[in-house]
């Protein structure tokens, strides 16, 4: 009973820890259809049904995608008979490998991302925040703060220099990590 509590734990665990790129592999493979959400949570629900078929210390991730893949091609041979636009199976191959590739790419970007920020002072940490969670123009955005749009212009773009700078060479450090 205790192991079956602490396998459901771990599963949860790794289940909560890739929902961003399960739903991203998901709408990757539906790009630009609204029932994706429906199909990830009916992935979601099969990867809880089929949760003793997981072994722990496997891949959980390409377990997951497995189902979430399976959950896609179910749903689009049930709207084939209304689809506009159906994939061949060869192509459904190829579109959901790069998208585990580019899954993996985005994540690290994202890690790299959070990284550099925390590497910022303060100051320019909640500048960047504030700036690009604002609707606000530039212009409406610098004369709220006091500062000329011209020279947050230019301090903005030091920044997004910094991050980018920081980024590659984390990516690359990553790279030649493994």
């Amino acid at each position: 009973m205790q192991n079956d509590q602490s396998h459901e734990s771990q599963l949860i665990s790794l289940l909560t820890q890739c929902q961003l790129s399960l739903g991203l592999y998901v709408r990757g493979l539906m790009p630009g259809d609204a029932a994706a959400h429906d199909v990830l949570q009916a992935a979601n629900a099969k990867i809880w049904e089929k949760r003793e078929d997981f072994v722990l210390g496997t891949n959980f991730k390409a377990w997951a995608f497995a189902i979430a893949r399976f959950e896609v091609l179910n749903y689009r041979k049930q709207q084939a008979r209304d689809a506009r636009l159906v994939f061949s199976e060869d192509l459904e191959n190829t579109i959901a490998a790069e998208l585990e590739r580019l899954d993996d790419d985005l994540l690290d970007r994202h890690q790299a991302l959070r990284h550099c920020l925390r590497s910022l002072k303060p100051d320019s940490q909640r500048l960047l925040m504030q700036r690009y969670a604002s609707p606000e123009t530039l212009a409406d955005y610098a004369r709220r703060i006091g500062r000329s749009a011209a020279g947050l212009k230019v301090t903005l773009h030091r920044l997004r220099s910094t991050l980018a700078g920081c980024m590659e060479k984390r990516l690359r450090m990553a790279g030649d990590g493994s």
